[in-house]
């Protein structure tokens, strides 16, 4: 939904006068509470209380009535039962308000979509934005705003989270404390009935105050503009996501491949990727990352160096790099001119860079001084393992030094220390003071991963999309010819009819209705052939017999035409049936499946991966958002474990890639252009020799009721 004032989101996070509708002399209630964090926060507005029984509370004066105010008011917050809360909203409009949080609870979440409805219709009226209902309030450390209920204080600083949960952000908010995160804005969204992601990533992209902004995420309704606003967000600044929900649960398989494998997980997370967004596994994960992002400068390239006093946990590291994508620098010969001075001759210089248990805390300062001024070193990972012989007074002074050192070169440096009480009060210590100290070797590199992952998102030269030359009008002629028939899905010659006019390559083909037919049309195509049912309701056609392969002279074309039809009238004696499809018998070569969806949550979204019979039990395939470049689709065909075979492996030729990219902006292309269409499969697709093209040897298409534009 485009808003007229959307530009006028700074008001939010920045009201020059602010509302407490409900506020409340009881110390129990929320009223009272927000209240409380308001005035204890600093708000630097001008602040007004409302409540029907008037009164003061905290020394300041409480209206009976929004309309006794006589000052304009930028934001208002509404903290009544959810009856009382249609009125509050009107007379918030009439007065003129900007922006209105709803508190309350009680509304689509309860299943009350009515009074939600009412909301929303006045303040679309009205121009008037609406976050909520049913959150916790906002937090801006840009005007001091502090209108949750958090039991706790909050911390100014460089992070801002978004969240969709109200429980959970709350002790969001009681973590960064623990944590020693500061914060530059926190905001509930709640129901989301107007203000989303979108609106506020369009504010805090900009804010110089916000360096990484963290996102708690159950849903998304309008997933393409969530997309174009997290493109724009991450050009910038790092996002950081967490999503729930993200078991195969919930998802409603669908009549193709395309959706049955379209989880909302596996579209959600990639297309995540695609937008440069960093997704986290854990709660404790997105803070490690938040905090190193927001206080680490950014890799230069990705040139690890592992320092340790332990051989095997340098090993973990090791794997840990590996698993994260953080390489580990392999020059022998520098790694030995550079820590040689600091290593004991019993130690070892490759990397991981051991200085053995003896090492005490000025030969670590050397050791992890020297990544400093090297050119090719351009991250450091520091591990210690507790030992007798080291100096445990001086650790954390000697991590506060080289850690300043590091910085001061603007090279990033994480620490893992492995040990008992001493060590752990050390990385308590230390972690208040931002430095990335952690006590296991895992979240120390993960960090870095995160950051080198980040870092070569936004270094990508980013290619322009792409879209095929398709006929659309004669694709909307073929799916309304299927619509009037009160079909949701397309017949085998109108799915080949549809492909044809997009420029994907089919076999030849016809339907015919006798076996003389048939044996005509096979000499006509050239033997072998495959036959098909042509059936609108027999989609899937092995399943039902009605598939048979190779057929190389006259007799098996008779044979298979007769075994055919009586194996789909057994299948489905009240089956519709057209005919039989007569093919071109596709020559051998790599399949793959290609498909396209109009996901519920992202709209047209595109699949490739692995294809064939057992595509539903490898489910090695990937998806991205449309639209996408060419570049885009050859990082889908990357991430695919099986895209070793379209290289060519054990003597085979390499396959013709080229065709397949292209294929699959062409699917995409019609299922953004043509909005009946709602699935599109072609499985298998044989890939051929380079050069050579490839084959789309079945096509499947559902349609429906054109979607609306985004």
């Amino acid at each position: 939904m485009k808003h007229e004032n959307e530009d006028s989101i700074r008001l939010l996070f920045e009201p020059r006068s602010f509302a407490v509708i409900g506020a409340s002399r009881n110390p129990n209630k929320l009223g009272h509470t927000i209240v409380r964090n308001i005035v204890s926060g600093g708000y630097r507005g001008k602040l007004h209380l409302v409540s029907p029984s008037g009164g003061e509370i905290f020394g300041l004066r409480i209206s009976r009535s929004i309309e006794e105010i006589e000052e304009e008011i930028d934001q208002a917050t509404i903290v009544i039962p959810a009856k009382f809360v249609v009125e509050a909203v009107r007379g918030c409009a009439q007065k003129g308000v900007k922006y209105v949080q709803i508190i309350s609870s009680g509304f689509s979440e309860a299943g009350n979509t009515r009074d939600e409805e009412e909301v929303m219709a006045i303040a679309r009226e009205h121009g008037m934005r609406v976050l909520g209902p049913n959150m916790f309030g906002l937090y801006s450390a840009a005007s001091s705003l502090n209108s949750t209920f958090s039991a706790t204080g909050i911390l100014p600083g460089h992070v801002a989270i978004l969240t969709q949960s109200g429980a959970l952000g709350v002790s969001l908010i009681g973590k960064t404390l623990v944590e020693n995160i500061g914060l530059s804005a926190v905001v509930s969204l709640g129901n989301k009935a107007d203000v989303d992601e979108a609106d506020l990533l369009g504010y805090l992209v900009d804010q110089d105050r916000t360096r990484v902004v963290l996102m708690y995420i159950e849903g998304i309704r309008n997933g393409q503009r969530f997309s174009k606003a997290l493109m724009r967000a991450t050009e910038k600044k790092p996002v950081v996501v967490i999503r729930s929900g993200s078991s195969k649960r919930g998802a409603q398989a669908a009549a193709s491949h395309t959706g049955a494998l379209a989880g909302s997980d596996e579209v959600f997370g990639a297309i995540m990727r695609q937008c440069g967004v960093l997704r986290a596994e854990s709660i404790e994960e997105a803070f490690n990352w938040c905090k190193f992002l927001a206080f680490s400068p950014r890799p230069k390239e990705n040139r690890a160096v592992i320092v340790t006093n332990g051989g095997g946990v340098g090993v973990l590291a090791a794997d840990a790099c590996e698993k994260y994508g953080v390489e580990l620098l392999d020059d022998q010969e520098v790694l030995k001119q550079v820590f040689e001075p600091s290593t004991p001759s019993f130690g070892s210089t490759k990397n991981p860079v051991d200085i053995t248990g003896s090492a005490d805390s000025v030969a670590y300062e050397k050791a992890l001084s020297a990544p400093v001024g090297s050119d090719v070193m351009d991250a450091t990972i520091a591990l210690y393992c507790e030992t007798a012989t080291f100096d445990a007074e001086n650790l954390a002074p000697m991590i506060r030094e080289t850690h300043r050192m590091h910085m001061q070169a603007e090279k990033p440096v994480t620490y893992a220390l492995i040990g008992g009480e001493a060590v752990q009060d050390a990385i308590w210590a230390l972690r208040k003071e931002s430095v990335p100290v952690f006590n296991d070797v895992h979240p120390a590199v993960s960090c870095l991963g995160a950051a080198n992952w980040y870092h070569d998102y936004t270094r990508e030269k980013k290619s322009p999309i792409e879209e095929a030359e398709i006929d659309v009008e004669a694709i909307d002629g073929v799916v309304k010819k299927a619509l009037a028939e009160g079909r949701e899905f397309l017949l085998a010659h109108e799915a080949t009819a549809v492909m044809n006019s997009a420029g994907v390559r089919m076999p030849r083909s016809k339907i015919v209705r006798t076996i003389p037919e048939a044996v005509e049309v096979a000499q006509e195509i050239g033997c072998p052939v495959v036959m098909k049912i042509a059936s609108r309701d027999i989609l899937h056609k092995s399943d039902a017999g009605g598939v048979a392969l190779g057929l190389e002279d006259e007799k098996q074309v008779v044979d298979a035409y007769e075994a055919i039809i009586q194996n789909c009238k057994e299948y489905k004696p009240d089956a519709s049936i057209e005919g039989v499809e007569v093919c071109e018998m596709v020559r051998p070569g790599t399949e793959f499946i290609i498909g396209a969806r109009n996901d519920a949550s992202f709209g047209p979204i595109v699949m490739c991966g692995l294809g064939g019979v057992y595509v539903e039990v490898m489910k090695d395939v990937v998806f991205r958002g449309l639209p996408v470049s060419s570049r885009e689709v050859m990082k889908m065909l990357e991430e695919i474990r099986s895209f070793p075979l379209l290289l060519g492996v054990r003597g085979e030729p390499r396959r013709d890639i080229r065709g397949v990219v292209d294929t699959v902006i062409r699917v995409g292309t019609i299922i953004a252009k043509c909005r009946s269409i709602s699935d599109i499969e072609l499985n298998p697709i044989v890939v051929y020799e380079e050069e050579k093209g490839l084959m789309a040897v079945d096509a499947r298409v559902l349609v429906g009721r054109p979607r609306k534009g985004s």
